[in-house]
């Protein structure tokens, strides 16, 4: 056991742990920190902060040297740089130099362009922030998490993220999630009586730790441990910097593995060729790994770091925030789409319409219950409060019918109970609990219904009111309340509420239907509500299922039922997360759009979680794409966004998988036919850090309409298929220019290097115009102004290089004016007949693509309706599903605690956008015990 730690005199903190802290007494852990309830003074925190530093678990720092390392640990380029230096120290020296300074090049511009793509994802990062209430001189005032010190008293609300590790000193019916750290689902009970000295983590009732979420009530505690020293810190430092690859990196990593194994095999073919040819060991190697480089995608990392990039940056300006750039293509890849109904489908903006008894008539004592049993409401703090409360105060009038009562006590709103309760007394003090609530939770629990409530409550339903239930009960002679006295209530009659559908909402449902997407409404709210506002929208209700409905199913049948359904109403957020792991095991792409504390499992389950700036704490963490507006057309955008950002990287694939593919191995061949090597490695090196040059341009093209109208994944079979198609068909004009060059011009070794070099590296850029669309190129489908200019100058510039000071360095020679002439035909005649492959390839990869397609779905339905357990068994991930890396959620809500180093700047790294940071204002008399009547919110 550890002994009881002694309580000592206000002054400097002393280190302290949570679970000590949590077996001392209130005053005793507020006097070993140095501290009151008051909080501490400006100039206590700043000298604190200097001891403890911030309280972050992570930097979102763009750091030069992991990229610089990641750049040169290609073992290709390695090799070729030992080769090199070889050469050097044998003789070849004007060689291995210019092997070397276009290696250097080479690496600088992925550096450089992967360095400029971090800094954007920092700026990002940068402004997506959090706050929460913190006591400071007195006053309670909003502080960025990371500005947390120990020795601050902090207020705890609803839905909010514990921002540290905290001692309690006040609590109101206050219970944390600890899920995170744990394990465990059941939420935990907190109290401010000290726990056992010793006490295990899972034990320590008295303490609310950081990451853990505020599952109802609220509570003020004290700062004990911050950063790597709080509990949830010690884990998140501990687990790897990865996290969970998408299906993007999956994509991205399947395809550097193919064309690693063809570069390995060629390479290895064409050492064995030189050397069975007898030429110099050192010139055949060189001349091998400056091919297997040329096939290597060297620099896709930073072409797709620049895409990505360009395409946060035009998300931004449409109010999307992506906290992981790689996220953009998966949210491109949406097919299905479950989102809440409030705010997205609806204005989110309720408003107060009646107040009627259990007979329809209007009560106005039914509303003086409702304003009585309000919750305390941090004024224009987003995810605290009931927004129900604050549309009745609104409507409500002034409310001097209930000035005679006081609050004794409060039971908070959560998401199990469904309703919240207030203790009161009128003057003659006889105490009366006022429950208020979801109608099916209140009716429950009441003595006797009336017969013409449910047809009261079903006719507001049909209206499309949102209603609440108000029901009463004495309880005299008490001061507290707890759980169990909700029940043998008497019902008083209904509050009805209306939220109008959203002007926008119909054009957006269409946009998103045009793009693709299914979207399925996932809400708490009556069914019958949620039809009525599908149906003003025009989104088709074929199938409506409850929360009842899927408590009566079992895995297997769940998924046929989440197939079918477009509705799905009362459920729990364990419910909202099963309908999205039953979706993701058909093996099709679901993103899930909500910002309630009971969203943050649903947003966990699914591909892409999304949620908006005003969102509940834990749900923006729990988000992948951040809205800066709660609209479905900013969604839109961000679905296009990401499938323009998937079809400009999947042109630089294809490139690489077709001409590039093709000179390689026309090199290899023409290795074996010729009495000298076809070109020199510092050309070959040279001629692709050109091509590769250009290829930067890609993420500034257009895309065309059928390409964002449609997801698209990474299909390795496909660009197989591609490459095997297109690259011999560049292969038969190399082929051709060695025999132009051989037996039109008589080229002798030099000469044959400069045809070829001027030739492949026209090939190679030019044909970006035949791929990069599946139309007719430059008639039906314009390339960007970017990569046009792109294109045209480095083909100018490799037709320039023979006759630069530099050729002869490079080993080049003039070309006659003839070769041009047929470079011209040459170049016609290539894309033409790639343009004609093109169309019949693409005929036959659609067919057969649709037969693939088919036949995998029909095997993930099967497969998830034959093992119930593959749907949502613990510890499995859904057939059709990525799986989940051990300690993403850990990783995922440690992005709240990142040290943003920078500003962004605005019109420079991002956009300069307004983010939504509501502050938040408390009000007196909202803390926790707090026995005055709550205001108007």
């Amino acid at each position: 056991m550890v002994p009881r730690p002694e309580a000592t005199a206000v002054g400097a903190p002393s280190d302290l742990a949570v679970g000590d802290a949590a077996a001392l007494t209130a005053e005793e852990s507020l006097g070993r920190l140095g501290t009151s309830r008051a909080g501490l003074d400006t100039g206590e925190v700043a000298e604190r902060r200097l001891r403890f530093g911030v309280n972050a678990v992570r930097s979102d720092r763009a750091r030069l040297g992991p990229l610089v390392a990641r750049q040169l640990r290609s073992p290709l380029l390695l090799l070729l740089a030992v080769a090199a230096l070889a050469s050097y120290f044998v003789g070849e020296r004007a060689s291995a130099v210019i092997i070397g300074a276009i290696l250097v090049f080479s690496v600088g511009l992925g550096i450089v362009n992967e360095f400029r793509a971090a800094r954007a994802a920092e700026a990002l990062h940068g402004q997506i922030r959090h706050s929460c209430v913190v006591r400071r001189d007195g006053h309670p005032v909003a502080v960025d998490v990371v500005d947390l010190v120990p020795g601050d008293v902090v207020e705890l609300r609803l839905g909010e993220v514990v921002p540290a590790d905290l001692r309690l000193l006040d609590v109101a019916g206050l219970e944390c999630d600890e899920g995170v750290l744990t394990g465990e689902s059941v939420p935990v009970t907190k109290s401010v009586s000290a726990v056992a000295p010793g006490a295990a983590l899972a034990d320590l009732t008295s303490a609310a730790l950081m990451g853990t979420v505020v599952h109802s009530g609220s509570a003020v505690g004290v700062v004990v441990a911050t950063a790597g020293r709080a509990e949830f810190g010690r884990i998140a430092v501990g687990l790897a910097e990865g996290e969970p690859e998408t299906e993007f990196q999956v994509g991205l990593r399947q395809f550097s593995l193919l064309l690693v194994q063809v570069g390995i095999a060629l390479t290895v073919a064409i050492f064995v060729i030189n050397v069975a040819l007898q030429r110099p060991v050192l010139d055949a190697l060189l001349f091998s790994l400056a091919i297997a480089v040329g096939i290597s995608p060297q620099l896709l990392p930073a072409v797709v770091s620049t895409s990505l990039a360009a395409g946060s940056r035009r998300l931004a300006r449409s109010k999307v925030l992506v906290k992981r750039l790689v996220c953009i293509e998966d949210l491109g890849n949406i097919e299905v789409l479950f989102t809440d109904k409030t705010g997205t489908l609806t204005e989110g903006q309720i408003t107060f319409q009646r107040a009627v008894g259990p007979d329809g008539a209007p009560d106005a004592e039914v509303l003086s219950l409702g304003l009585l049993c309000s919750e305390p409401r941090v004024t224009g703090q987003p995810g605290v409060g009931n927004a129900l409360d604050e549309a009745l105060w609104a409507g409500a009038g002034p409310p001097g019918g209930i000035t005679r009562y006081r609050r004794l006590a409060l039971l908070p709103f959560d998401h199990d109970r469904r309703l919240v309760s207030a203790l009161v007394a009128d003057g003659d003090g006889v105490p009366t609990l006022v429950a208020k609530g979801a109608p099916e939770g209140v009716l429950e629990r009441c003595a006797d219904v009336p017969g013409t409530a449910r047809a009261v409550l079903d006719s507001e339903f049909a209206a499309g009111g949102r209603v609440v239930a108000v029901a009463t009960r004495l309880l005299p002679g008490r001061v507290d309340l707890r759980p169990d006295d909700e029940r043998e209530l008497s019902l008083r009659g209904f509050l009805v509420f209306l939220d109008s559908p959203k002007a926008s909402a119909a054009g957006a449902l269409a946009r998103l239907a045009g793009l693709g997407l299914t979207v399925k409404v996932v809400t708490g709210d009556n069914a019958h509500v949620a039809i009525r506002v599908c149906e003003d929208l025009g989104l088709p209700a074929t199938a409506v299922a409850t929360g009842a409905d899927l408590e009566a199913v079992d895995d297997a049948q769940l998924v046929p039922l989440v197939a079918r359904s477009t509705v799905f109403a009362r459920v729990s957020p364990a419910q909202k997360a099963r309908i999205v792991r039953a979706q993701r095991s058909t093996g099709r792409d679901v993103a899930f759009l909500g910002d309630g504390v009971n969203d943050a499992l649903a947003l966990h389950a699914a591909d892409v979680g999304i949620s908006v700036d005003s969102a509940a704490d834990v749900a923006k963490d729990a988000a992948d794409i951040i809205l800066l507006e709660k609209d479905l057309d900013v969604l839109a955008d961000g679905v296009v966004g990401g499938r323009r950002i998937f079809a400009n990287t999947i042109k630089y694939v294809l490139m690489g998988t077709s001409s590039n593919f093709g000179n390689m191995f026309s090199a290899a061949g023409a290795s074996a036919l010729l009495a000298f090597l076809p070109m020199l490695p510092s050309q070959i090196l040279l001629n692709n850090l050109l091509y590769d040059s250009s290829q930067l341009a890609i993420p500034t093209d257009r895309v065309d309409a059928e390409q964002l109208a449609r997801p698209a994944r990474w299909d390795v079979h496909f660009i197989r298929r591609f490459m095997l198609f297109f690259g011999p068909i560049s292969s038969v004009f190399d082929f051709l220019t060695f025999g132009v060059m051989l037996w039109v011009f008589g080229a002798g070794p030099e000469l044959f290097h400069t045809g070829w070099f001027v030739e492949s590296l026209a090939t190679q850029c030019l044909v970006i115009f035949v791929i990069r669309t599946r139309r007719v190129p430059f008639f039906r489908s314009r390339p960007g102004a970017a990569l046009t200019v792109a294109m045209f100058g480095i083909v100018a510039i490799g037709a320039l290089l023979p006759v630069l000071p530099v050729a002869d360095a490079l080993g080049f020679q003039p070309l006659p004016p003839a070769f041009f002439g047929v470079l011209v035909l040459l170049v016609v005649c290539y894309l033409g007949l790639m343009e004609l492959g093109k169309a019949w390839f693409y005929r036959s990869a659609s067919r057969t693509a649709a037969s693939r397609t088919a036949a995998s779905r029909t095997a993930a339905s099967r497969t998830a309706a034959s093992h119930p357990a593959a749907v949502h068994a613990p510890g499995m991930q859904p057939s059709g599903a990525r799986p989940r890396r051990e300690g993403y959620r850990v990783l995922r809500r440690s992005r709240r605690f990142s040290a943003a180093p920078r500003r962004p700047r605005p019109g420079r790294d991002v956009p300069a956008v307004r983010v939504n940071r509501r502050r938040r204002s408390p009000r007196a008399g909202s803390r926790p015990g707090s026995t005055g009547l709550a205001g108007p919110p």
